[in-house]
């Protein structure tokens, strides 16, 4: 079940449309058309991820529901048919997420993405650096009211070592002065090694320097925010920069991925750098007699297989890269001890040998050939070495590891 949505609208017809919109989104949508069928809801149903709510229902016209959800420390956003400075003003002192005008259908279109945004912000870590900590745990908050977790630094230099210390932190706002190394100085080495689309970053300064934006853009910011600055032009620019990293790891997927296994692709194999390691293993492996598992069970049938296949090499090498070179092959690159690589590939061969692919109430049974090379040599050599040996474990009888000769 998808993250669950309250929405609360007088009008069946809008309320509706919100549902239908928002279950489009995987969401599990609780709707309700009073203050009081909110009550309950509230009661039966606990906490939401977020709630949509009308400002004026049949029997609380002045905002009393935004208060109630408000009190059960749910994050809302407001669907509004009137608005004014104090309107704006009156809701965002009150700490909901965002408001809404409520003038036609169209107001949906950005009702959507608010949504995706707060459902996808649980994947998000913020490290947000600056040498005050009271603007350090405002801005801290601010992204913490939208479910994206956050590391605090105190300056560059901390910056580094938190950055260092947190593999999945996905973007970064920082002021620029700041002791022991200031903001741009910290951009600059950041992009030593982390690209714009890997590692966004907002850089954010007080200071009257006209020159401060472009010295941040030229350092590798991908924007940049004058300070003091209103919470809405803040979560403009910050949902614009997950928008953008979440669309170029998804084309990056779509490019790099195999989209029946989930698995790496030639393409990510043979770009790929392999660093860290003494000594290089390449595996290739071979469904065998894979054109009768389509000729039996049609291609979805092979499909099934080709996935089993691939869940398998998963749970065996979760660390090593796992790739599907093209049809039934496979391709993995280890740097552990090779004894202990083959090793695991024969108790990978092995499960894969007694575990039956359930596919249209029947059962279907496959083995896997596999050559190995561990020399020393360039990717290219190492594969066309490997793929020899997969030869010959094929003209041995298949199912089995030829690793020499």
């Amino acid at each position: 079940m998808g993250n669950k949505v309250l929405v609360v609208e007088d009008s069946r017809a809008y309320r509706n449309y919100l549902v239908q919109q928002l279950e489009s989104l995987g969401c599990h949508v609780i709707g309700c058309e009073t203050y009081q069928e909110t009550q309950q809801a509230l009661e039966t149903h606990g906490e939401f991820h977020f709630a949509v709510l009308d400002y004026c229902l049949p029997d609380a016209q002045d905002g009393e529901v935004i208060d109630l959800v408000l009190e059960h420390q749910q994050k809302v956003i407001v669907l509004t048919g009137t608005f004014n400075e104090q309107t704006r003003d009156y809701f965002l002192a009150k700490g909901v997420v965002d408001y809404i005008l409520k003038d036609s259908m169209a107001s949906v279109s950005y009702l959507l993405p608010l949504a995706k945004r707060l459902i996808n912000n649980v994947n998000h870590h913020a490290l947000v650096v600056d040498d005050s900590q009271t603007v350090r745990r405002h801005v801290s908050q601010l992204l913490e009211h939208q479910y994206i977790r956050t590391t605090q630094a105190v300056n560059g230099s901390d910056a580094l070592h938190k950055l260092a210390e947190n593999s999945d932190i996905t973007f970064i706002i920082t002021d620029h002065d700041m002791p022991s190394k200031d903001g741009i100085t910290m951009t600059r080495e950041i992009r030593q090694q982390y690209d714009k689309n890997s590692l966004a970053i907002l850089g954010v300064s007080g200071s009257d320097d006209s020159t401060m934006t472009a010295r941040f853009l030229k350092a590798g910011a991908n924007d940049y925010l004058n300070k003091p600055f209103n919470h809405e032009e803040f979560y403009c620019r910050v949902h614009q920069l997950l928008d953008m990293k979440e669309a170029t790891d998804n084309l990056y997927r779509m490019a790099n991925q195999d989209a029946l296994t989930g698995l790496w692709n030639r393409r990510f194999l043979f770009n790929q750098v392999c660093s860290g390691c003494e000594k290089r293993s390449i595996a290739m492996l071979d469904i065998d007699h894979f054109k009768k598992v389509n000729d039996t069970y049609g291609h979805d049938g092979g499909d099934a297989a080709l996935v089993t296949v691939a869940n398998i090499l998963k749970i065996y090498f979760p660390d090593d890269v796992v790739a599907r070179f093209g049809g039934e092959e496979f391709c993995i690159q280890s740097c552990s001890d090779n004894k202990e690589f083959i090793a695991r590939l024969e108790q990978m061969r092995q499960r894969l040998q007694k575990t039956p692919i359930k596919h249209n109430q029947q059962e279907i049974k496959v083995t896997i050939s596999i050559g190995v090379c561990s020399l020393e040599a360039s990717l290219n050599e190492q594969i066309k070495i490997a793929d020899d040996r997969l030869y010959v474990a094929k003209e041995r009888g298949r199912n089995q590891i030829v690793a020499t000769g």
